[in-house]
């Protein structure tokens, strides 16, 4: 059962906690949940448009440069509160970055006297976190690196953390075959299983110019 459905909704509740903190009568819960979706989109369309002004710096540092692993946000009667966890947060260090960011989000609250408050977390560890591997394999293949390549890459940088297993597997027309196939590669322990067991887990979609491929990474945290 651990195998078929998503490794984070499986652990919800005992090592994984949810990501959205507030209570809503019943007829309101909708309208909260759909007024979450658009706080997420807007801060991540924000930092994607955003990036695309720097294109003059490293390539190490771009291909995994404010990448947002997650997005809380806490609901009080006259106040939300937004908490962005980001890998490497230089863009939102900008002097004016978080008013602007302020302005966009206030657009898609309901209410007009809820006030927003916005705090940004740096990641201790960013290539612990999935989402910031898939990012990187994204840019590399999108560089025209190999997608083996890549991947083995992702796997070295996971060295440098304290995680017990890690397993990368990339869908699709790989290296421009006219067939779709799967590729993986795993390193160390994954008891996907087990509910004690903390794993981490993202499902990344990558546009090249032969079509989309699918990037799926389960990280092996460890075990409660």
């Amino acid at each position: 059962m651990g195998q078929k459905i998503n490794p984070l909704g499986f652990r919800l509740g005992t090592t994984q906690n949810h990501h959205s903190f507030w209570f809503a009568q019943p007829k309101n819960y909708s309208e909260g949940l759909q007024e979450d979706k658009k706080i997420r989109n807007c801060i991540k369309n924000y930092i994607q448009k955003n990036r695309k002004k720097g294109s003059n710096r490293k390539i190490e540092s771009d291909s995994s440069s404010e990448v947002i692993t997650h997005i809380e946000i806490q609901k009080e009667i006259d106040t939300t509160h937004v908490i962005i966890h980001i890998g490497f947060p230089n863009l939102l260090k900008k002097k004016g970055a978080i008013e602007e960011l302020e302005k966009d989000l206030q657009k898609e609250v309901n209410s007009v006297n809820q006030r927003l408050n916005i705090a940004i977390e740096k990641v201790k560890e960013p290539y612990r976190q999935p989402n910031i591997l898939a990012e990187y394999i994204a840019f590399q293949l999108k560089n025209r690196v190999s997608f083996r390549k890549a991947m083995k890459k992702a796997i070295e940088l996971t060295k440098k953390t304290d995680i017990k297993g890690v397993k990368i597997q990339i869908a699709g027309r790989l290296a421009g075959k006219e067939i779709a196939r799967a590729e993986c590669i795993k390193k160390g322990g994954l008891p996907l299983q087990t509910i004690r067991a903390k794993i981490d887990y993202c499902c990344y979609p990558i546009r090249t110019i032969y079509g989309v491929l699918g990037v799926k990474i389960w990280i092996f945290v460890e075990e409660e």
